[in-house]
């Protein structure tokens, strides 16, 4: 007699983030069992194999997608190869699981998303913010009514990770030309946001931002010494969201306080919600909540249900998050649920950070397009 069914996860990449958040989602999950690892040095991907129970170690990451056991594929690398090695697992006929941003550009987001349809295969971005308790319970309120008619949504991710400029910064994109601004805060980081603003308050309708440089000069991984390079470190924009709701974005991760520094904060007509994503105390996030008749907020304990089995709120941010995200995701798979923070909620996301970028370039309000909310697969 078989046992219940398990999804074959193979994850490429055996790095800080892969050993902090992505393997012990899939480790702690009895729906999920860890096929394969790949890195292209074989010493780290052995030594997670060792620490998680991986059953077979790669270095090629076309052998893992080729791998027959490996039903779905976790891209967590650096980012200029999450769009190359997505594309190959989708053609493998893989599901896959990417960290962000999948793309440079929205378009090419996109066509990620359609490729994926036209092979009948699930996807969804390494979105980790979606999957705190507490933003899902403000979001659970959204969709309830409990909020009424959203008014203003704020929208904040900032902490003090590269405020040290003897702190190397990572991944600045081969082909950057370091004579001009480098979108960089507002990539890395405000991909998560604009996507966590966006699945409480809809589709964007306009926005305007202003982006700067803080450190002009620091430590770039891959470099030799301190350099001069014009990143981005800070970005403020204003949104118009299709519902007629306001909001206020920023992204920096100069700005002093501790990670993961996320806020999201909803007023609308009934009442009023604020989820603070900073690790304090020992504690992950708290939640608290107003109404027009009681307008002092009070903190909001969520029941255990809230989170996946075998975590508290004192457990670190990182796992406590995904962990939740993989039994979403492993359990939209395996039991044909509707997909939740997929390719196209990813390539949205990029279109967002595009339009913000363009819109400093260019000093003025860029509109983006509010159609479908879902993807149309190409004929």
């Amino acid at each position: 007699m078989s046992g219940p069914a398990r999804l074959g996860v193979g994850v490429i990449g055996a790095h800080a983030w892969a050993e902090q958040a992505h393997l012990p989602g899939y480790h702690a999950y009895e729906r999920a069992e860890l096929v394969a690892i790949c890195d292209t040095v074989p010493e780290r991907a052995e030594a997670m194999a060792r620490k998680f129970g991986v059953r077979k170690v790669y270095t090629d990451a076309q052998q893992l997608i080729d791998d027959p056991d490996v039903q779905m594929v976790d891209v967590c690398t650096p980012t200029d190869t999450h769009l190359p090695l997505s594309l190959a697992a989708i053609r493998a006929g893989k599901h896959v699981i990417s960290e962000k941003p999948l793309a440079h550009d929205a378009a090419d987001a996109f066509m990620a998303a359609r490729l994926a349809d036209e092979h009948g295969v699930r996807t969804k971005l390494g979105f980790t913010f979606r999957y705190s308790p507490a933003i899902r319970q403000i979001h659970r309120w959204i969709r309830d009514g409990t909020l009424g008619e959203l008014f203003h949504v704020h929208g904040l991710e900032q902490n003090s990770q590269f405020l040290d400029p003897t702190y190397p910064l990572r991944q600045v994109p081969a082909d950057a030309d370091w004579s001009a601004l480098i979108p960089s805060s507002v990539v890395g980081y405000g991909s998560h946001l604009l996507d966590l603003v966006r699945w409480c308050a809809g589709e964007y309708r306009s926005v305007i931002g202003s982006m700067h440089n803080y450190v002009p000069q620091r430590l770039v991984r891959g470099y030799d010494g301190p350099q001069r390079i014009p990143v981005e470190d800070g970005t403020v924009a204003l949104a118009e969201f299709a519902s007629g709701a306001q909001g206020i974005l920023q992204t920096s991760y100069i700005a002093v306080g501790n990670y993961p520094g996320v806020e999201l904060r909803v007023y609308g007509s009934r009442g009023a919600a604020v989820a603070r994503l900073v690790e304090e105390g020992g504690v992950a996030e708290t939640l608290h909540f107003a109404t027009p008749d009681a307008v002092e907020f009070r903190k909001i304990d969520l029941p255990d249900t809230a989170y996946p089995p075998g975590t508290t709120l004192h457990t670190p941010w990182p796992e406590l998050y995904y962990r939740n995200l993989i039994r979403h995701w492993v359990d939209e798979i395996l039991d044909d649920r509707p997909g939740e923070c997929t390719f196209f909620d990813g390539a949205k996301s990029q279109e967002t950070v595009n339009a913000i970028v363009r819109s400093h370039l260019e000093r003025r309000w860029v509109d983006l397009p509010t159609g479908p909310e879902r993807p149309v697969t190409a004929p």
